[in-house]
């Protein structure tokens, strides 16, 4: 065969390639859901799948597991026992609650008594857990809180909300609380974690918060407690207010030995989701199982990690870790991974502006800003000029043979 023949067939390869890599960002691009390409807390939590690093006389880990998403680790040191898939982006369901716990719980007096307007209790979502709170009366802070933590009462964080000067502006300090805290895999549009377009979190992300959490006293007390009294009507006949009773829906609480807390929660969009914290020997793991296969396994699967991790603490190596507020983190990573850097957390009720909270949304959507062409870029501009070689080489060729 001529050689021009052969550098014509060179260049049409390449040359019919361009239309399908151009095309390749929105083929390539990585599904919801997924797994950022790095991490925070290390590069292992970015990797898919189980991450452990056994050492001598390690124990296996539990058989069955069907949590898409879960992490294992000590409270106090922040080191990760282990993991699978722990920055997979799944939705939260009343787990997030954890994080508003952490936001707005310091702000407000527990004895501090409020009265509830009717507005306060309105668009609340359908189908919600309530606690039972009526509007014109009044409820001291600490049993809002009781509603939250025990009986996962939307209408609780309602009126908390609106106590933080509103909704949205609870939101918005939540999302800066998370960027805070490092939690890059978080987005809040809701603030008691009721189901949401585009409303996600992560099993690292939710150990952060609940790590963060129980640092507070208040909130440690709260998310233990396994029965309260809670303020209920007014007897319209004698004029008394009465009350009733109220049971915490962490089905571990006061059965799996040494449990702390923290919180559950279920959706239909998210299923089941359960963040526990537990205390043995002076150690204290926190576990964060997301969306297994059935509502009842959350809690098998949280105590079966449990066990493991105290009879594991110390035979295996970490492999990974939960970040301090404030301290380094790996770079900023790019596509599911997106998120603006940390900042302290607002003062109680600033007013951000929209573009304030656009612009950390439009990146955590997986939106991208970036000043290079990104690694499609760089391979289609690596084909057009090996093609413009190719084409270089052919040129010559046949001025060559022109002169002779």
């Amino acid at each position: 065969m001529p050689t021009s023949s052969k550098l014509a067939r060179l260049i049409a390869a390449p040359a019919a390639a361009l239309p399908l890599l151009f095309a390749a960002p929105v083929a390539v691009a990585a599904p919801p859901g997924s797994p950022p390409p790095a991490s925070v807390g290390g590069d292992r939590m970015g990797l898919p799948g189980v991450q452990m690093d056994p050492l001598a006389g390690a124990p296996a880990l539990p058989g069955g597991l069907t949590g898409q998403s879960w992490i294992v680790a000590d409270a106090a040191s922040g080191e990760v026992l282990a993991a699978s898939n722990p920055h997979l982006r799944l939705a939260p369901a009343s787990t997030l609650k954890i994080l508003f716990a952490d936001t707005v719980l310091p702000k407000f007096d527990r004895d501090a008594v409020h009265r509830v307007a009717p507005d306060e209790i309105q668009g609340i979502g359908a189908g919600s857990s309530l606690v039972g709170i009526k509007e014109d009366l009044d409820y001291r802070v600490e049993d809002l809180w009781r509603g939250v933590f025990l009986s996962s009462g939307n209408d609780a964080v309602h009126v908390l909300a609106h106590m933080n000067g509103g909704v949205q502006q609870t939101v918005a300090e939540m999302q800066a609380r998370a960027e805070a805290l490092q939690a890059r895999d978080t987005r809040v549009v809701s603030p008691d974690g009721y189901d949401s377009d585009g409303q996600v979190s992560s099993a690292y992300d939710l150990t952060l918060f609940a790590r963060a959490g129980l640092r507070n006293p208040d909130f440690r007390s709260y998310c233990a407690t396994r029965d309260a009294m809670f303020p209920g009507a007014v007897d319209r006949n004698t004029g008394q207010r009465g009350s009733f009773g109220i049971a915490n829906t962490d089905r571990l609480l006061g059965k799996y030995p040494g449990l702390i807390g923290v919180k559950n929660g279920f959706t239909t969009n998210a299923g089941s989701t359960f963040v526990g914290a537990a205390e043995r020997d002076g150690r204290t793991l926190l576990v964060t199982v997301m969306h297994p296969s059935t509502y009842q396994k959350v809690y098998d699967e949280t105590a079966a990690l449990l066990d493991w991790g105290f009879a594991a603490a110390g035979k295996v190596a970490p492999v990974g870790k939960l970040v301090e507020e404030g301290e380094s983190a790996a770079p900023t990573p790019t596509g599911q991974a997106g998120g603006a850097a940390g900042a302290p957390a607002p003062p109680p009720h600033p007013s951000p502006t929209a573009t304030d909270r656009s612009a950390p949304a439009a990146a955590r959507a997986g939106e991208s800003a970036g000043d290079g062409p990104g690694s499609v870029g760089w391979v289609v501009a690596g084909v057009v000029l090996a093609a413009g070689g190719v084409g270089a080489v052919l040129l010559l060729n046949r001025r060559r043979s022109a002169a002779r």
